[in-house]
C-alpha cells in the first residue's frame, strides 16, 4: 500500500514537471500543447458538422407552452416536494446517459415528459458517439426547475437570468457542453469539441421533430432546452 502511494506521488510530480514545461513552452494554449505534444495524444477529425449555432430559440417562441404544459410557479423547496409527492414532478438523479451537477440556483425535478426527452437526447447522444474512442461519455445537466426564492437569489448574481424563464415551469434543463464525464484521462480539443458538436446534433434532430425547443446560450456555457 506504501508503495503504491509513493508510485502515486512521483507519477503526480512528473505530470506536475510537464504541465509546467509545457507552460513556458507554450502559455497561451498548455493544455492542448502538454496533451498533444508531452503526451503524445492526437487531435483526430471526427468530421462533426457545426449545430450549436442553429440552437436559436428565444424566449417568445416558447414561453405560452410552457406555462401551459408545465407546473405553476413554485416558491421554495417545499412546494417542489409537495408537487413531486403529487406525482407533478419526478426528481432527476444521475443514471445511465447523464449526470446531475451540484446546482446551486434550481432543484433537480422535471415533469415527466421533460424526463422522457432528456433521457432521449442521453440515449440519442449515446448512439452517435459510440463508434469513436469517446464512447461511454456522459454529458451534465446544469439546471432545471427554479423556485422564485432561487430565480431571485440568481438574479442578485446575474442579471441576465429572466424573470420569465421557462425554468420555473419546470419543463427545462440546461446541459453543459464544456465539460463531460468520459472513461478517457485526458481529452484533446478536437475530443472536446466533438462532444459539444455531436450533443448539439442530437438536441438540433428533437428539435426538428418537434420535440422541444432549444437555444445555444454562449455566456452560460450550455444548450438551454424546453420540452414540448
Amino acid at each position: 500500500m506504501r508503495r503504491f502511494f509513493l508510485i502515486t506521488v512521483i507519477l503526480l510530480l512528473v505530470s506536475c514537471l510537464l504541465f509546467s514545461a509545457a507552460y513556458l513552452i507554450n502559455p497561451k494554449n498548455t493544455r492542448s500543447f502538454f496533451v498533444r505534444n508531452i503526451l503524445g495524444i492526437k487531435c483526430l477529425d471526427y468530421k462533426q458538422g457545426v449545430f450549436s449555432k442553429k440552437l436559436n430559440n428565444k424566449i417568445p417562441d416558447y414561453i405560452e407552452y410552457s406555462k401551459r404544459a408545465g407546473i405553476k410557479k413554485c416558491k421554495d423547496e417545499k412546494e417542489i416536494r409537495q408537487l413531486a409527492d403529487q406525482g407533478k414532478l419526478v426528481k432527476i438523479e444521475s443514471g445511465k446517459y447523464f449526470i446531475v451537477s451540484e446546482l446551486s440556483h434550481s432543484y433537480p425535478y422535471l415533469t415527466r415528459n421533460s424526463l422522457d426527452l432528456l433521457n432521449l437526447i442521453g440515449m440519442r447522444f449515446q448512439k452517435k458517439i459510440s463508434g469513436t474512442r469517446l464512447k461511454g461519455a456522459k454529458f451534465k445537466i446544469t439546471s432545471m426547475t427554479r423556485t422564485t426564492d432561487k430565480l431571485r437569489k440568481l438574479r442578485s448574481v446575474n442579471s441576465n437570468a429572466s424573470l420569465n424563464s421557462p425554468h420555473q415551469f419546470a419543463n427545462a434543463f440546461d446541459i453543459g457542453y464544456i465539460r463531460f464525464s468520459t472513461r478517457r484521462y485526458f481529452l484533446t480539443n478536437c475530443d472536446e469539441k466533438y462532444l459539444m458538436e455531436a450533443l448539439a446534433e442530437v438536441i438540433w434532430q428533437l428539435k426538428k421533430e418537434k420535440r422541444c425547443w432549444a437555444t445555444f446560450e454562449v455566456q452560460q456555457n450550455c444548450y438551454h432546452v424546453v420540452s414540448r
